[in-house]
């Protein structure tokens, strides 16, 4: 998506939107004024526990940047643009709000909790191209509909970079959903997961500036 600034843009003003809504009905809620409808985890939380969630990412972060070290594979990261980084935490919101918003097994004991937690952290995991690439190239228009086309510009990439990264994503996705759930949280509110999440993705931002990475503005 580095390529394509227009679709970034059209995303991020989407997840600003949605983003918005959310806010006002944590807001609503702060007030003592709940929404009936409200968005999930719209609930109010402690400084502390977004504070303790935000630590707990950048730890994970540590420890995929150390990890990436000592296996050699720092030099297979991709390259982003500075407006790509800028999506990344917007994405860090909607992402939130889909899995441990809305994705989420609640009044069915904490067993099932539990399961539906593994289960969506491998399918998070999974959705992010790591171990498989879909490139298009230069389709588009009629071509890009073809569906029974769709695995020629599929592939797999079963790389030691790609379980790596993976593993990391399936980590950070538990650890984000036990932020919801922990007694830290007792109101389940998503706020500290949004935090977590953002506090991440702007690490690896950071560093991948720091390595050479962010190569471009968009």
């Amino acid at each position: 998506m580095n390529d394509q600034p227009a679709l970034l843009l059209l995303m991020t003003a989407a997840g600003m939107y949605v983003m918005h809504l959310w806010l006002q009905d944590y807001q609503a809620d702060r007030a003592g004024q709940p929404n009936p409808s409200a968005l999930p985890g719209t609930t109010s939380v402690s400084a502390k526990a977004c504070v303790i969630a935000a630590l707990g990412a950048i730890v994970i972060l540590a420890g995929e940047t150390w990890g990436e070290i000592r296996l050699n594979l720092s030099d297979q990261q991709s390259k982003i643009t500075v407006l790509f980084g800028c999506y990344t935490l917007i994405a860090a919101f909607v992402e939130e709000l889909i899995f441990r918003g809305f994705i989420v097994v609640e009044g069915k004991g904490k067993f099932l909790r539990w399961a539906g937690m593994i289960g969506a952290s491998v399918l998070f995991a999974a959705l992010h191209p790591f171990l498989w690439n879909w490139d298009m190239g230069e389709v588009s228009g009629w071509e890009a509909v073809k569906v029974w086309q769709w695995s020629e510009w599929f592939t797999w990439q079963f790389t030691s970079k790609g379980w790596f990264s993976t593993i990391v994503v399936f980590v950070s996705s538990l650890w984000f959903y036990m932020v919801r759930f922990s007694g830290i949280n007792p109101r389940h509110s998503l706020l500290p997961c949004i935090v977590a999440h953002a506090a991440k993705n702007l690490g690896v931002f950071a560093i991948k500036g720091v390595q050479g990475f962010v190569t471009a503005w968009w």
